[in-house]
């Protein structure tokens, strides 16, 4: 009798699993039938803040559906990428974040999430470099003379940054440990907020990704010095690159991708990763991108996880050698 009533309990138990699945494979068929929220985890005006709102539209039109952005700025991201984390893995709950989700590992000494673990890959969406960008006040006009200015005031030249932890922040670091300088940083509630004051004079530099800074340097208020990638940016074809500016090893892209929370059924993960690529070959979304000094760039979720854990590692080495303490 006992093995009868657990034959039956097993029966009872394999029928459920497969009801269950059963239930997720046609919720995932019937996806989407509500509003998308992607949360952007830093505060509007930034690079991805632009990048999601460039993109959203056009995949709202292929998944019939309304993508809806949620700044939730804090921590260097950790905070948007957190509530990302442990939302429900059911496709209504995304995260837009930058190469900057591989930064926390070596930056904090605890994190609410696992980087590699916590997440589902879904698409790459472009890649920008950075540059190298003064306000119009300061008396430099090239890298050379930066450098000399700062090597003669050590501490004197501020620079501005998203906060401890950020993109700006650790281009910044990694820009002192090759040079052997000394700066000064003024963290600020996001990078749009950092190039506002950047452009204010309140600080002096950044390294900070193009597209926020390009209204700026063609305003007036702020001046390119170099770009940080191997070529140079096409939105700004006259400014060298750092190689050709004298510090050959800089070399600091920011690439943009989406997530979804870990567990999100498969096949929701296949529909959002062609929703992402349909909206960045349409040439209306390669246009805006293009003129934010962003690279469209898409890829399949494992081509995303393997940039993902290359980078781990990548920043859990340049971090300790730039001299940055965990948080």
């Amino acid at each position: 009798m006992a093995r009868l009533i657990a034959r039956r309990s097993g029966l009872a138990a394999l029928g459920l699993a497969a009801a269950l699945s059963g239930w997720s494979g046609a919720q995932a068929q019937d996806y989407p039938t509500r509003a998308v929220r992607v949360i952007v985890p830093f505060v509007p005006g930034g690079t991805s803040d632009i990048v999601g709102r460039i993109v959203g539209p056009r995949m709202s039109e292929d998944l019939g559906q309304q993508i809806v952005i949620d700044n939730r700025a804090g921590a260097g991201g950790t905070i948007g990428a957190d509530l990302a984390a442990k939302a429900a893995p059911d496709g209504y709950t995304l995260l837009l974040f930058h190469v900057g989700i591989t930064y926390g590992p070596a930056l904090y000494k605890s994190l609410p999430y696992d980087v590699a673990g916590d997440f589902a890959p879904i698409s790459l969406i472009g890649v920008t470099p950075s540059l190298l960008v003064v306000n119009a006040g300061v008396p430099v006009h090239t890298v050379g003379e930066f450098l000399a200015l700062a090597k003669a005031k050590p501490g004197a030249i501020n620079y501005g940054s998203a906060g401890i932890g950020s993109s700006s922040h650790l281009g910044v670091a990694l820009f002192e440990s090759l040079t052997r300088i000394r700066l000064t940083q003024v963290p600020y509630k996001g990078s749009g907020a950092a190039v506002a004051a950047m452009m204010a004079g309140e600080v002096d530099c950044m390294v900070e990704t193009i597209g926020s800074q390009l209204g700026g340097i063609k305003g007036g208020q702020l001046r390119a010095l170099a770009v940080s990638s191997e070529q140079r940016a096409p939105a700004l074809p006259e400014l060298p690159t750092m190689r050709e500016a004298g510090v050959p090893d800089f070399l600091y892209t920011t690439w943009f991708a989406l997530w979804a929370p870990a567990k999100t059924p498969r096949a929701i993960l296949a529909r959002l990763n062609r929703a992402v690529r349909a909206a960045v070959a349409r040439s209306d979304t390669r246009a805006q991108l293009a003129t934010a000094g962003i690279e469209p760039e898409t890829s399949t979720p494992e081509q995303l996880d393997t940039r993902v854990r290359s980078e781990l590692a990548r920043w859990a080495k340049i971090i300790p050698e730039a001299g940055i303490e965990p948080q």
